[in-house]
């Protein structure tokens, strides 16, 4: 299922140069910079999307990532206490810490509020020994991780984000990072919202300060280090028609704490303002019943299996007709979820996307009697 739905996803980003030009994004001053609808799992506009870049402390979006599934798999848990090593307390004393002590065990869920609110490289250091055994064993599954999402220039060597030429990663694939941890981890992920967090009598806030200027925005992270400049992963929900639409904002190598927030906010306004995005089609609804041949039945159901949405620019959405290409024949057997044609949404007798449309079900072969029938009916067709 996840391989269709990265298929999909690939397809959907492939919207028709010609309608995303007739929308000029807003200047955005960064060195590289993203804007995702992750409802659709469209990118509306970007510059320098593949641009090799130190990620700083939003490497610690991988690191919550994991530390949340091996929460979910129950091989750890949140309320469990963890012993603190030297090497966790030692980590560079010129960063981000949340002051955890060798003396104190602390419990999981405080690193991970550690980890996110307080940026804590201490945090992440224990909770990859917590949940790996050592850092180096953390740092391999964070990069089998990032080669099984699909983030081909994304590269960790260690799980806090501090300076390494082994540690880099791209606007494009942080988006697709970023989207996937609010997809696998909801219930965790509403602690990216957390303002501020106290621990060992320490309060600090967080640092994504558009928390507080933007009642849309839960999340997401920020970095900073002398190479990668102000960093900011920001999500942001609003309403949509009936339902809510989710924009994620990745803006890399500003110049200051205020430009990457400012800057931030500008590029999710742009896309809240100026785009819609439309459910198509439901989950397992067919889009047409087409004949099949030499099968145990004469029909099948065709259409999607997750529900389908495109993002478009502001009164294009009514505008848009289905046209679907089919294999035909469809001959027996057929197995749910074969791919059976595309489905183009056109606009003014131009392509504005092109969706993958598979089977709903499965069509046994018929008997011999029935497949040769159907050869002879195709024949004389």
């Amino acid at each position: 299922m996840k391989k269709l739905l990265a298929a999909l996803a690939a397809t959907v980003l492939s919207l028709s140069a010609a309608f995303a030009q007739s929308l000029p994004p807003p200047n955005i001053a960064a060195k590289s910079w993203l804007l995702l609808d992750a409802t659709s799992g469209q990118v509306l506009a970007s510059q320098e999307p593949t641009m090799r870049i130190e990620p700083a402390s939003l490497t610690k979006i991988m690191t919550a990532y994991l530390a949340f599934s091996a929460i979910k798999e129950k091989r750890l848990d949140a309320n469990q206490m963890v012993n603190v090593s030297v090497r966790a307390w030692k980590v560079d004393a010129s960063s981000s810490k949340m002051f955890i002590d060798p003396a104190t065990p602390v419990k999981v869920e405080d690193l991970l509020y550690g980890l996110i609110v307080q940026s804590g490289n201490d945090a992440a250091v224990a909770l990859a020994e917590a949940v790996a055994g050592t850092e180096e064993a953390f740092v391999t599954l964070m990069n089998r991780e990032a080669e099984r999402m699909g983030l081909k220039s994304t590269r960790f060597s260690n799980p806090h984000g501090l300076p390494s030429p082994d540690t880099y990663s791209t606007a494009q694939d942080l988006s697709i990072l970023a989207a996937r941890l609010i997809t696998d981890h909801p219930e965790h992920y509403k602690i990216y919202s957390t303002k501020d967090y106290t621990y060992n009598k320490i309060k600090q806030a967080n640092r994504n300060r558009l928390l507080w200027l933007d009642p849309s925005v839960d999340g997401m992270k920020t970095g900073h280090t002398a190479a990668a400049g102000y960093c900011l992963i920001t999500s942001a929900k609003r309403p949509n028609g009936g339902s809510d639409r989710r924009l994620i904002s990745v803006v890399l190598g500003t110049v200051s704490d205020s430009t990457r927030t400012s800057e931030s906010q500008k590029l999710l306004n742009w896309g809240f303002q100026n785009f819609d995005t439309v459910k198509l089609y439901a989950k397992d609804q067919a889009v047409d019943t087409p004949d099949v041949w030499k099968g145990t039945q004469n029909k099948i159901k065709i259409g999607f299996k997750q529900d389908v949405y495109v993002t478009v620019p502001k009164g294009v959405a009514e505008k848009m007709k289905p046209v679907l290409e089919r294999k035909d024949p469809l001959v027996a057997p057929i197995s749910d979820n074969t791919k059976v044609g595309m489905l183009k949404m056109m606009v003014d007798g131009k392509p504005l996307t092109e969706l993958p449309v598979v089977a709903l079900e499965q069509v046994n072969q018929a008997s011999i009697i029935g497949r040769a029938w159907d050869s002879v009916r195709l024949w004389m067709k």
